[in-house]
């Protein structure tokens, strides 16, 4: 019989930390993950990719990241740490189980692709973080005869090599790409505003010290955050530098594509080869279909049992994060089993 204590959708960072959280309560968990293994969305990612965030503030509950705990891990470094806590953690991960479907019947329903059928009375969706990514609807942009990628999508600069590129956006991955680019191409930062800036190291100690220690980053969301706030762009001044040498230039965003040339806001127009669009990422949830994915801090405001791990903004300024998800996931497994 294909009936479990709860399930677990996603085998990423927040997908894991719940499998934790529900241990720790005394229960198995079985997860489930579409791809081939427990690691998420981090091996898609640039391959120049680091950590924002220090070792000792990237790691999941009852691990912690090997190495100088003060140390910027890099991309390949989550991927292993991620294998590493799965095969530590001792619960039934399966892979390469796509969820299609999520039903209410006297608990859940958990239909896969094969068409394998699980039930339960608790499911955490922990997919719902970096798996969809964002495009734009630019006018003019489907039939841009260029190379057109999500960031997601981007791997490094080489194939862009003497191009004329724009990247979209003004976040962390927008800056750090586009600086990347900026050694091999002639790039442009279109943003809608300025890149916002902050130091990466007050007063000697990384920002997320700071954070911690002053409670900042685990302190609700709610009217103390400014409508529209995005975060800001962490930097010990090297990209300030970039931008402020033009390497990449910033300007204010395109206004459409026409043909292979985009529409500047003074209506210069100008050929361009490509355009990477780091422009964030959409919950990606389609098998919770009719049940949809009003929550409260994580839990369900319709069905009883049902809980998120992983969400943007879902409870504090590092719910999205590997710092965060466990402090999500302990909360999440409380409400749902109380």
């Amino acid at each position: 019989m294909n009936r479990h204590d709860a399930i677990v959708i996603g085998a990423g960072q927040s997908g894991l930390a719940a499998a934790h959280a529900l241990l720790a309560r005394g229960l198995r968990p079985l997860v489930l993950e579409a791809g081939d293994e427990p690691v998420g969305s981090w091996p898609l990612y640039y391959d120049s990719l680091t950590l924002f965030s220090p070792a000792r503030y990237s790691a999941l509950p009852g691990l912690p990241f090997p190495g100088d705990p003060e140390r910027y891990p890099h991309r390949d470094e989550v991927v292993d740490y991620l294998r590493t806590y799965a095969a530590q953690l001792g619960v039934d991960i399966r892979t390469n189980q796509h969820v299609v479907e999520v039903l209410r019947d006297n608990g859940f329903r958990v239909i896969t692709a094969d068409g394998t059928v699980f039930d339960t009375r608790i499911v955490i969706a922990a997919t719902g973080g970096f798996g969809n990514p964002h495009r734009p609807a630019l006018p003019g942009l489907d039939a841009f005869p260029g190379t057109v990628l999500h960031a997601m999508r981007y791997r490094n600069p080489e194939p862009f090599h003497g191009q004329r590129v724009i990247v979209v956006g003004a976040g962390n991955s927008a800056v750090q790409i586009a600086a990347e680019l900026a050694e091999r191409a002639n790039v442009t930062l279109a943003t809608r505003k300025p890149v916002k800036f902050s130091e990466q190291r007050p007063f000697g100690r990384d920002l997320h010290f700071w954070l911690d220690r002053s409670g900042i980053d685990i302190l609700p969301i709610g009217p103390w955050l400014p409508d529209g706030f995005t975060a800001p762009v962490l930097d010990t001044g090297r990209y300030r530098a970039a931008l402020a040498q033009g390497r990449p230039d910033r300007r204010p965003m395109f206004t459409a594509v026409e043909g292979s040339k985009v529409i500047w806001p003074d209506e210069q127009r100008e050929h361009v080869d490509a355009i990477i669009l780091a422009t964030g990422y959409r919950p990606d949830l389609p098998y919770l279909g009719e049940l949809g994915t009003e929550h409260h801090r994580g839990v369900s405001r319709d069905h009883r049992g049902l809980g998120f791990v992983g969400l943007e903004w879902q409870r504090n300024l590092s719910s999205a994060t590997l710092r965060g998800v466990g402090r999500d996931a302990t909360h999440v497994v409380r409400k749902l089993i109380t």
